[in-house]
């Protein structure tokens, strides 16, 4: 698969398609423990600010994504306090492809919180308590009685999350710019082609790698979930 898009892609196009998807990857593999954690906390536990903490976590899906971006800007670029201080031991966000996963996660974390907040919500408390009441500890029970029922949903939030940071534009390039082979992610690049004369044909075929993306992971999801699912409930797929 990978020689058949090196022969049809250029050297541009492969780049940023390769870019995307460690972009996206180290999005999912960074937000996944913060994400279970929060989305856990908001469907069993009750504390004060928990209201604002789900508006906070949910914000970048109703923020414009270039604001989130500016966000990001402000807060991590070099001369900023934190971002002078992560720099101080070599964390650098700003004009990185690590910056380009970090925008990423940030504007897919609603989508993963919200598919395993729905899913722990589905189980039942009393499963729960049941195992509690047999003197299991609260990690035991998440582990051996909560987590086998949600990984449905765990599997379903990573995967939309990695398609949804495949697809990220807005907040990436406000944040890190659209550097070649540094920051230029399928949508910077599909950008960046449709503002030169002649650049249809490789935004094109970009535009048909993301499509194509998109549309494997929305079903990627939908049969791992299923196949996960009958797994955990002792049935055929």
């Amino acid at each position: 698969m990978s020689n058949l898009l090196a022969n049809w892609l250029g050297p541009e196009e492969w780049r940023a398609v390769a870019l995307s998807l460690q972009v996206s990857f180290w999005a999912v593999a960074a937000s996944l423990p913060p994400g279970l954690f929060i989305a856990y906390a908001l469907a069993r536990w009750r504390f004060p600010g928990k209201q604002l903490l789900n508006g906070l976590v949910h914000l970048p899906l109703i923020l414009p994504p270039v604001v989130t971006g500016y966000i990001l800007l402000l807060g991590l670029n070099p001369n900023a306090p934190l971002g002078r201080a992560l720099a101080e031991i070599g964390i650098v966000f700003a004009f990185s492809w690590t910056g380009a996963a970090l925008a990423a996660a940030v504007m897919a974390f609603p989508l993963m919180v919200r598919a395993i907040r729905l899913a722990i919500e589905a189980v039942d408390p009393k499963l729960e308590q049941a195992a509690a009441t047999l003197g299991a500890a609260p990690v035991w029970v998440f582990l051996t009685v909560t987590l086998p029922m949600v990984l449905p949903g765990i599997v379903a939030g990573a995967i939309l999350a990695f398609a949804k940071a495949m697809g990220e534009f807005g907040a990436t390039i406000t944040f890190v710019s659209n550097i070649p082979g540094q920051t230029r992610t399928i949508p910077s690049a599909i950008y960046a082609f449709l503002q030169v004369p002649g650049g249809e044909n490789a935004a094109m075929k970009l535009v048909l790698v993301s499509v194509t993306v998109a549309m494997a992971a929305l079903l990627l999801s939908e049969w791992v979930g299923r196949r996960v699912a009958a797994r955990v409930g002792g049935r055929d797929a």
